[in-house]
């Protein structure tokens, strides 16, 4: 997966939105406000993403490319390298379930029907 491919991809979800909220290198997707992946588009090796807990764990320890959450709650974010040991298929579906998570965490009255 190249930068344009995952910008792509993420814009097609519904109601996302992208903003550089803390400099011109990181690229910070949206939904309802809340990030649900950030990218560096200078320098493309990695994206974070919002996990489940005890599935971040699993990750972890299945894929060589999924570390911690650089920069953010380690619990609750994943770092995924690209064009590693995951194929695209799986980075798309674990970007789906970053946004989708996003979605639960929001207010009854403010979560769009989206998942």
């Amino acid at each position: 997966m190249n930068i344009e491919q995952l910008r792509d991809f993420c814009l097609s979800l519904p109601l996302v939105e992208e903003k550089f909220p803390f400099d011109q290198s990181t690229l910070v997707f949206y939904i309802a406000g809340k990030m649900f992946c950030l990218v560096n588009v200078d320098q493309f090796e990695s994206i974070n993403l919002k996990c489940d807990p005890d599935n971040a764990l699993e990750l972890r320890a299945t894929y060589e490319a999924v570390k911690p959450g650089y920069h953010m709650n380690k619990k609750h974010w994943n770092t995924v390298f690209v064009n590693q040991d995951v194929n695209d298929s799986i980075l798309e579906e674990w970007i789906k379930d970053s946004y989708n998570l996003v979605i639960l965490t929001l207010p009854k009255s403010k979560r769009p029907d989206l998942i």
